[in-house]
């Protein structure tokens, strides 16, 4: 049994421009008795879902400029925080987190909602889960369109000092300053936003998650989630036949622009990528031009 915390619900209250229906699942196979949050917006009877991933040590928060544009093209978004983020259940043992836990999670989730002609929306670890995801076939069937930003497939090498010194902080630092940390790469957000990144977490107990996730980035072939990034590879650059769309905050000094354009070599028919000058890390803070941008692309492709 996981022992794991849940941010009382008035700890949402005041988040700013977030009005999308929220819903909660606590009964998928191996995940019993943990509540699972997740945006669920638009008709639900649509064919076309736009699942948007987010990252650490944000929530899915993060996709609010992208998800009314969205919804404006009469798509269904669905956008879940991780266990660990967001309104979703808290692991309070950083034992309790893997690479292999969070992605089988996301297929559980998908195939519980029985998701069709996804739009895969990734950025940071929902770029590091999400896009191994098509791996498993039944995940692959269902996928149609991919827009990526500010992300990597971990296949077992470091992306560097500037990681290992993140990786490091972060681990050693029991309270984690979350709003802090993504308000330093976005400074147009205002305090009520970056209270929002903060809302999820009353005190450090309930940031097991924050702290670990960098840790259990794949940085040598042996580590979970090595060898499914590398098969993802294969994915990407042989199998794939759906339009892409890439954004890069140039700004972000880990995944910037070398390694997007890494990325964008290592996926099949993905144009040139839109860049986001200034743009920090957390792109989707300037999410709206670039969810216009992608839909356009994919329109006029």
């Amino acid at each position: 049994m996981i022992e794991a915390l849940r941010t009382p619900d008035e700890r949402f209250a005041a988040v700013p421009d977030f009005d999308f229906p929220v819903r909660y699942v606590d009964d998928l196979p191996g995940y019993e008795g943990l509540r699972g949050a997740y945006v669920d917006a638009g008709p639900a009877e649509t064919q076309r879902t736009f699942l948007c991933l987010h990252g650490e040590p944000s929530w899915s928060f993060l996709y609010r400029k992208m998800i009314p544009v969205f919804l404006k093209a009469g798509a269904r978004v669905v956008a879940p925080d991780l266990f660990g983020f967001g309104r979703s259940d808290k692991p309070v043992r950083e034992a309790d987190y893997s690479f292999a836990w969070h992605r089988a999670y996301l297929l559980a989730l998908v195939e519980r909602l029985d998701l069709r002609r996804i739009t895969l929306v990734v950025q940071d670890w929902g770029g590091l889960l999400g896009l191994t995801l098509p791996v498993d076939p039944g995940f692959a069937a269902r996928l149609e369109r991919l827009i990526v930003m500010n992300t990597a497939l971990a296949v077992g090498v470091s992306p560097g000092p500037g990681f290992e010194a993140w990786k490091t902080y972060a681990l050693s630092t029991h309270d984690l300053p979350v709003g802090d940390i993504i308000a330093r790469g976005t400074p147009q957000i205002t305090p009520a936003e970056k209270a929002a990144y903060d809302a999820p977490y009353p005190d450090a107990t309930y940031k097991a998650g924050a702290r670990v996730f960098p840790a259990l980035v794949p940085v040598t072939p042996e580590m979970d989630g090595a060898a499914v990034s590398r098969e993802a590879m294969g994915f990407w650059s042989g199998r794939w036949t759906g339009k892409s769309f890439m954004a890069i905050g140039d700004a972000d000094p880990v995944l910037g622009p070398p390694a997007m354009q890494a990325l964008r070599k290592v996926i099949r028919g993905c144009p040139e990528p839109m860049i986001i000058a200034g743009g920090g890390h957390f792109v989707q803070e300037w999410g709206e031009p670039i969810a216009r941008a992608a839909l356009e692309s994919f329109n006029a492709a």
